[in-house]
């Protein structure tokens, strides 16, 4: 290639040449070429919908400008002749090119392309120019896919840095602007400089691919090991080039004798790579908050940054489609480093020794516990995903944390099982294969199971080519003084090897490992004098359960686990019954502000059985109020229906200065979902009998409903990402007095200008109404909400301050019109659409039909300060069926207000890209 860099337009003039070299048995009649650069160039790719799909909206609102393309592509052959060349709107960031004549095996061919490229800005994924003049570059050239199994392995950009290259040769001649500097792991045989431009003469052989930096100040240290030249900007200030050259040095040695010698002279190692890939729960912590030290938190960024390059660099794997191998080496790797090298090392650093945090779970565990737990996040949420699925498929959450951990652990749990360094001795065959030619998953299989004399088609069948979950218990444990006779129950049937330990205060006596033949099974082993026997003690297993792990061998000693009262929240501990206890604090105008106590047993990873009690103390009302509920989750594995939760709720309220309500509400919910976990369409079944007991008011008139039943069945059908949201909800309510049926429609859709509009549907209807108040009507503006859903702060107020908070359901009008009730239907369109920024103006149209009156049409609008979406915003009626309301008198009480203050609520913005 010949690279002519334009700094100032931000683009590359390129003249190059392919050899291509088919190595297959097949005649080629086109070669497909990567142009993952132009990934960048629409808002209808799939990066952009990957953008989308994880609620990131920059790349969506960027200036075309911003944006990043391949054009001027012209092709010609040895012979000059054009070749035609095709990109489709399905795979905009590949090239086929059709050759005149086929390719026979093991002959070559030669290309000739002239073509520009756009670099996009560094803000859609830390790849292309930056603020600074700078450019950082990745997958920026047309390069030849990768040629497996008969045909061209055809990846889109999805922002996963998993190309599918060939193998190839670089010899590139990149010209700059004089006073930039270039940084890559390409070789530099020659540079030459004159009055305006700086050449530099770059190759590289064997490569997958490549970094490359111009900046117009270097930002790179160079650190030469005895076989490896190490080029890093890893950010870290507070530790001497000394100390880092010695780290360096430490991770270079180490990976090279357990896994083997890196390929080439040269590795960078960049604080993009790192900032793409962080350690998860090192990098969240607040720079104020210090618990490893600067040396240790250099080193373990570096090992990790420099194993995902190093491994990334020199595996010819197919990364997308069998990516768990480089996460299982790169996480094993990291873990076995860390017990050799700090094997006393916390999860929490230093803060292990604060005397305030000693009886949290989370202080005391191991540094490579820590894996497990994110693993088992995943599992309890049943959105854990198989190793072995495609890297794209993946929802991020796996992508980047779980599913490498879980394939680290799973690595290292067949080691464990092996013993005598079999897995080492495969890792280091499997890397030396790599260096010869493209690998495959089936390859390492071969590998692992030369080395070994145990069946392991269960470690490749079930722990990486299933989401299948591991779960044994004692079902039945007798003892002697010599022995110890024991059943073991699998509980998810899943028949992989366990180990069972034996432990005499704290200290192991034995380990054995059972290899069950069936779902069920009995031992009989010695003693040694052991106190307790603990299955899966040193957490080798990737097990989803841990609590039911362990019985005790004492005479008289009961195997319930003791309670342990925690404060705030922490990890699960699989040896005691935590109940979590926080201090809380609501408000209702009727209330006042209500101090209590949670009690609950909710750690971090999810449970069968959840109990949440809340109980507090009215300072207003001068009485205790306070909700509580208990629920059993059941998750499907296998099916749509993933899950069903069985749940009984209370809460306790005033709902008037001189009256409180007692709600009762048993329900069942029922969640579905898509095959494609990343599709963020979810369904909803949820069947609930809300029973509400009120006290009669003297200052809320309505006391003719003050004891109640309603059966409410619901069903929710919602997909969203952060360019289009579409909702279905139907609400069925029957109840002794009334019966009715609703319907919403909602859509959301963000364009390229920033412009948003929303639009909403309610429709609702009667079957029945024996009713003499419109306490259960359809409301147009203001809901009356009898089932106590809504987060209301004066819900029986008509007027002032609290009455104009705003919850857009039912009717979802914003002005107070005349006819606010409805008896027998109601049919509303609200819509609203940006004029600047969070400004919008909204509009509302309605019927409202009540019994023996003709039909009511109402509207209403004006302008909508939309803050942060169903959280915070206010409206500003202009003109309604009332007239112009913004020149009427006591304006600022027309307003209305959403707010939410709920942190759980605010948390599931952050939550929605993850999951």
């Amino acid at each position: 290639m010949v690279v002519e860099v334009n700094s100032d337009e931000k683009t590359l003039n390129i003249q190059q040449d392919i050899t291509y070299f088919n190595e297959s048995d097949d005649n080629l009649k086109a070669i497909v070429l990567n142009d993952w650069n132009n990934a960048y160039s629409n808002v209808n790719s799939p990066l952009a919908k990957r953008f989308s799909d994880e609620f990131y909206r920059g790349f969506h609102l960027a200036k075309e400008a911003e944006r990043g393309s391949t054009n001027n592509i012209t092709i010609i052959d040895d012979q000059k002749l054009f070749l035609t060349w095709l990109r489709t709107e399905e795979n905009p960031d590949v090239l086929t090119v059709k050759l005149r004549a086929p390719l026979a095996p093991h002959q070559k061919t030669t290309i000739h392309l002239t073509y520009i490229v756009k670099i996009p800005s560094d803000a859609f994924t830390k790849y292309g120019y930056g603020g600074l003049g700078g450019m950082n570059l990745k997958t920026w050239y047309l390069t030849p896919a990768r040629y497996e199994n008969h045909e061209f392995v055809v990846y889109n950009n999805e922002n996963l840095d998993d190309i599918a290259n060939a193998v190839s040769d670089f010899d590139i001649e990149l010209k700059v602007t004089k006073g930039l500097q270039v940084t890559t792991d390409l070789k530099s045989t020659a540079s030459i400089e004159n009055q305006d431009f700086s050449i530099y003469m770059l190759t590289g052989k064997n490569r997958l691919n490549f970094g490359l930096f111009i900046e117009p100040k270097i930002s790179f240290h160079s650190f030469k090991n005895n076989s490896l030249e190490v080029i890093t900007n890893l950010k870290e200030d507070k530790i001497s080039i000394i100390e880092q050259s010695l780290v360096i040095n430490n991770v270079v040695n180490y990976v090279n004798t357990l896994v083997g010698d890196y390929p080439f002279d040269k590795i960078m190692i960049t604080q993009t790579d790192y900032d793409r890939n962080p350690f998860y729960g090192l990098n969240q912590l607040p720079s104020f908050i210090r618990p490893f030290s600067d040396e240790f938190t250099y080193e373990i960024k570096f090992l990790k940054t420099y194993l995902n390059v190093y491994l990334k660099n020199s595996l010819r794997a197919d990364i997308r489609k069998d990516g768990w191998i480089y996460d299982a080496i790169q996480v094993y790797t990291m873990m076995k480093y860390i017990d050799e090298n700090h094997p006393n090392s916390k999860m929490l650093g230093s803060a292990s020794s604060f005397k305030l945090l000693k009886s949290f779970n989370l202080t005391n565990l191991d540094f490579n516990e820590q894996y497990s737990y994110f693993y088992m996040l995943m599992a309890r949420k049943n959105l854990d995903q198989a190793l072995g699925d495609p890297k794209n498929t993946l929802v991020k959450f796996n992508e980047q944390i779980a599913s490498k951990y879980r394939a680290g652990l799973s690595l290292r749990f067949l080691d464990s099982y092996l013993d005598q360094n079999s897995v080492d001795k495969s890792i280091q065959q499997f890397y030396a294969l790599n260096k010869e030619k493209q690998s495959t998953e089936k390859d390492f299989e071969t590998i692992l199971k030369s080395n070994t004399a145990k069946n392991i088609n269960w470690f490749f069948n079930t722990i990486i080519k299933s989401r299948a979950i591991i779960d044994y218990k004692f079902s039945g444990v007798a003892k002697t003084k010599d022995s110890i006779y024991f059943s073991l129950k699998n509980k998810t049937e899943v028949i992989v090897p366990v180990p069972i330990y034996g432990v005499k205060n704290g200290e192991i006596v034995f380990k054995k490992w059972l290899e069950p033949n069936n779902t069920d099974s009995i031992y009989r082993i010695s003693r040694n004098n052991a106190d307790k026997i603990i299955l899966n003690y040193k957490n080798e297993v990737p097990e989803y359960n841990l609590r039911n792990n362990w019985k005790s061998l004492k005479p008289f000693f009961p195997n319930n686990r003791p309670i342990k009262f925690v404060f705030m929240k922490d990890l699960e501990d699989p040896y005691y019954n935590q109940v979590l206890y926080v201090p809380t604090l609501t408000y209702n105008l009727y209330d006042g502000f209500s101090p209590g106590l949670r009690l609950h047993n909710k750690t971090i990873l999810e449970k069968p059985f959840i109990f949440d009690i809340n109980p507090a103390y009215s300072t207003k009302a001068q009485t205790f109020s306070g909700s509580g509920s208990f629920a059993v989750n059941q998750n499907y594995r296998e099916s749509s229906l993933y899950n069903v939760k069985y749940s009984l709720s209370g809460a306790y309220f005033h709902y008037a200065p001189d009256a409180a309500y007692l709600k009762i509400n048993p329900m069942v919910t029922m969640r579905f979902r898509e095959n494609d976990f990343r599709d963020n369409r979810k369904q909803l079944i949820l069947l609930r009998q809300v029973l509400v007991n009120r006290e009669k008011s003297q200052i809320v008139l309505d006391n003719s409903n003050v004891n109640y039943s309603v059966f409410n069945a619901k069903y929710y059908d919602t997909k969203t990402e952060i360019t289009k949201h579409l909702s279905f909800i139907g609400d069925l309510q029957l109840s002794k007095k009334f019966g009715k049926l609703s319907t919403e429609f909602e859509y959301r859709k963000l364009f390229e200008n920033n412009r948003q509009i929303n639009l909403r549907l309610f429709a609702g209807s009667f079957l029945y109404n024996n009713t003499n108040s419109d306490f259960f009507s359809f409301a147009l503006d203001r809901p009356t909400d009898y089932l106590f859903d809504y987060n209301y702060y004066g819900r029986s107020e008509n007027s002032g301050f609290f009455s104009q908070q705003l919850i857009v359901a039912e009717g979802g009008f914003k002005s107070k019109l005349a006819t606010p009730f409805a008896n027998q239907w109601i049919t509303t369109l609200n819509g609203s659409y940006t004029i600047w920024n969070f400004i919008e103006a909204y509009g509302d149209v309605g019927f409202l039909k009540n019994k023996h009156q003709n039909e009511t049409f109402s509207y209403d609008s004006g302008i909508r300060l939309n803050l942060v979406p169903d959280y915070f915003e206010m409206y500003l009626p202009v003109y309604s069926s009332n007239g112009w309301e913004i020149s009427q008198k006591n304006y600022n009480e027309k307003i209305r207000f959403v707010i939410t203050l709920s942190p759980k609520i605010l948390i599931n913005l952050f939550n929605r890209k993850w999951f």
